[in-house]
């Protein structure tokens, strides 16, 4: 009955470290995908010339999720809320928050973004996506470094824990 009991564990501890190893791996992924979002968004504000409701869910379309859910979540929400479309991006942005990996960093980045989308001409929404992207291209590189150093020791991490919490009760 111990042993069962330690497999248990170790498996769970080992299974803890497989899913935060998980989290660091799918952060640099949905990283490019919103740079790929806010590269579409500003093809479809600037040359398509469409209303943001309708880019929105444009690039919900060509997205896979969890990304995609935001973007079509903002664009259900424009066209039956009168609600300004700063407060519909934060709420948004809030909710969608827990559903994917990425860090407080890029929250920000999208938050300050979401300030700025639809609030200026074309040439300066066109700058404040290029600052974005910016911001997401600085963290982008951080997040492949962090995956680098600390992915593989977090699944290790998992077993020895478990490991070594057998041996002290055994």
């Amino acid at each position: 009955m111990k042993w069962i009991g330690a497999l248990l564990l170790i498996s769970a501890t080992t299974w803890v470290g497989f899913e935060l190893a998980k989290k660091l791996n799918e952060r640099p992924k949905q990283i490019r995908q919103l740079k790929s979002a806010l590269q579409i968004l500003e093809a479809e504000i600037l040359y398509s010339q469409s209303p943001i409701v309708e880019a929105c869910l444009h690039v919900s379309n060509q997205l896979p999720h969890p990304i995609s859910w935001f973007f079509k979540s903002v664009s259900k929400d424009l066209k039956k809320s009168a609600v300004s479309l700063t407060d519909i991006w934060s709420k948004n942005l809030n909710k969608f928050w827990p559903l994917v990996s990425l860090g407080q960093n890029e929250k920000e980045i999208l938050r300050q973004f979401g300030r700025t989308l639809g609030q200026h001409d074309f040439t300066q929404q066109q700058k404040h996506i290029q600052l974005a992207l910016t911001h997401l291209e600085r963290e982008l590189q951080e997040a492949i470094d962090y995956q680098y150093r600390y992915s593989k020791m977090v699944k290790s991490l998992g077993f020895l824990t478990g490991l070594l919490v057998v041996l002290l009760l055994i």
